[in-house]
């Protein structure tokens, strides 16, 4: 007897190839059978209508902390999501320290790393300090928490910046390892490959930065302990390797792309890097940036560029975390108190200058945010600010006769710069088929959400029923076949996730459920649902009836069930080697 049938629906089975009507038959964690299915199941669920579809794989996430709170890993379940991989940029909450560290340098490695999480992946301090035991040192032990603890499978990478601050301490951003100390960082990094960490994730952005404002240890590497690294982890089948720099933003140098293509090669792994801006009407930008993967493949290697299918809004508030922050001027004015900060806003010479820093050529991607004129404006709090919330800043300025970029401060100020203001990138019909364009390239992986980070300013995770609703149904920039083979088989088979990323009999059964004519992601909320009562942005899915994950449901019409059905996906067992050559 089967446990569950999913009985008419239109299988898209994630190989490109056109859907058909099938039946899908599941016992246990497996598929076991499409087609025309007579045999009786505990379960019939009647899907006619729908399309049924492998589930989605994320390739760059930060629920390396939520998960313990949150095992369905909302809302990206929400939006079909059944697999993620977690431990990117350099990021990790483990190792904490050495086994030979002092209960003392374990507790303030410990202390690091919740103020590091905080500043470069915007994670609630206090939700960190709170929502988490911290009673593991070792990555293997930290790996141990979310066996038969997860509602979706996830994997996570080894950061850098964590095995880096574990062996040196304070030092780790101070200075480069000796060589006594690069041997010990490597070390450190085979014992978490051993216990299953799915790579090693680093950065070299000058972005990046920890609690104290100080460079994250990764950036303080060596050319020659990155190949030490490198090196290291070819000997442990299916894993990979994640690099960020500031080139990833403002556009590579050759010696950038050089440190990439070392790290692929020197490992044989394929290597990621986060995120490509794709303007079709600049595309001599994102071809540069994709010219890094051309270089590499001549030498050995591989390089893959993460891209984001859809832009979703980002939240910007100068009272708190912007991502502007990190360009010159900028950064200097965010850590000041409330009234100091007030003043650069407030002073016509000093507005016109981060305004220029904004949309200069430093700022790179991040010019996108710097188009005042197309921001909405949410929420508002002065008296003379009453009645703006909801209307485009391009409408407030035609009034007032006022440059959009004077506008937006004149609020600000007046609000104590509490004003909550929204970015509105939509992507018309013409514009995202030439975006499609670049999304096939297999230079090209779909993700980049950075879902369980940045969570006072964006909500990644939606991108899945975002994509399917926007390129798929209204811009009819893919087929909906091809838009579910980008979204499923081709991340899984990049990460070499074992019998995941289709439908097919013998595989494991994560599946998404959804109606082709409504999919799409709700409006995004604020809700104050993580330890120590912080807040965070979130949004449901439309059209979205089941997830399925090993077969068994975790979110069932926009609901979470409970079940905790995920996998702790762990290198070798749960994935295949997948080398530089054989990932192309």
């Amino acid at each position: 007897m089967l446990d569950l049938v999913l009985a008419g629906g239109m299988v898209v089975d994630g190989t490109g190839t056109p859907g058909i009507v099938a039946d899908v038959g599941l016992v246990g964690d497996r598929i076991v059978e499409v087609g025309r299915i007579t045999e009786p199941s505990r379960r019939r669920i009647d899907v006619s209508g729908r399309i049924v579809a492998p589930g989605f794989v994320d390739p760059h996430t930060h629920y390396d902390a939520q998960l313990m709170w949150d095992p369905a890993a909302t809302p990206s379940s929400l939006h079909g999501v059944t697999s993620v991989i977690g431990g990117n940029c350099g990021f990790t909450l483990a190792p904490v320290a050495t086994a030979s560290a002092s209960v003392g340098e374990a507790a303030a490695n410990t202390t690091y790393l919740q103020r590091m999480m905080a500043r470069v992946e915007g994670m609630p301090l206090a939700a960190l300090e709170q929502g988490l035991s911290w009673d593991w040192r070792s990555f293997a032990e930290y790996l141990d928490r979310f066996e038969g603890a997860i509602g979706v499978n996830a994997g996570f990478l080894v950061g850098h910046s964590a095995v880096r601050r574990a062996v040196m301490g304070d030092a780790a951003t101070r200075r480069p390892a000796s060589p006594a100390e690069v041997e010990a960082i490597v070390a450190e990094m085979q014992a978490a490959l051993r216990a299953g960490a799915l790579g090693l994730s680093t950065s070299l952005s000058t972005t990046h930065n920890d609690g104290e404002n100080d460079p994250v240890p990764s950036r303080l590497a060596s050319r020659e302990e990155l190949r030490s690294l490198a090196r290291a982890l070819r000997a442990f089948p299916g894993t990979t390797l994640e690099f960020i720099t500031t080139g990833c933003i403002n556009g590579f140098t050759d010696d950038e792309i050089d440190v990439m293509i070392e790290l692929s090669t020197f490992a044989d792994r394929p290597l990621n890097w986060n995120v490509l801006s794709i303007d079709p009407a600049h595309p001599q930008q994102h071809e540069h940036q994709l010219s890094a993967s051309d270089r590499a493949a001549a030498r050995g290697g591989r390089i893959v560029a993460l891209a984001m299918p859809t832009v979703g809004p980002s939240r910007i508030c100068f009272q708190d975390y912007f991502a502007l922050y990190s360009l010159p001027k900028w950064k200097d004015i965010f850590p000041l108190p409330i009234e100091q900060r007030i003043r650069y806003f407030a002073d016509p010479v000093e507005r016109h200058e981060l305004d220029a820093i904004a949309n200069g050529p430093e700022a790179g991607a991040l010019r996108g945010l710097a188009h005042w004129a197309r921001l909405e404006i949410g929420e508002t709090f002065a008296a003379e600010n009453a009645g703006l919330a909801g209307r485009l800043v391009i409408d407030v300025a035609a009034e007032r006769r006022r440059d959009p970029w004077d506008v937006v401060c004149d609020i600000a100020v007046a609000d104590r710069l509490q004003t909550v203001l929204w970015t509105t990138a939509t992507v018309a019909p013409a514009a995202a088929r030439e975006r499609a364009a670049t999304l096939r390239d297999q230079r090209v992986l779909i993700g980049g959400s950075d879902a369980g980070a940045h969570l006072d300013r964006m909500c990644g995770a939606r991108y899945p029923t975002k994509f399917l609703g926007s390129y798929v149904r209204d811009a009819q920039a893919l087929a909906l076949e091809e838009a579910i083979h980008l979204l499923t088989a081709v991340p899984a088979r990049y990460f070499g996730l074992r019998d995941r990323g289709t439908i097919a009999a013998g595989g494991y059964a994560d599946l998404a459920v959804f109606d082709a004519a409504t999919v799409d992601a709700d409006r995004i909320v604020s809700v104050t649902d993580l330890p120590g009562g912080a807040s965070r942005l979130t949004s449901g899915a439309i059209g979205v009836d089941y997830v399925i994950v090993n077969g068994t449901i975790v979110v069932d019409h926009g609901e979470t069930t409970g079940a905790r059905p995920g996998t702790l996906l762990r290198a070798g067992r749960d994935t295949e080697a997948v080398t530089a050559a054989t990932s192309r």
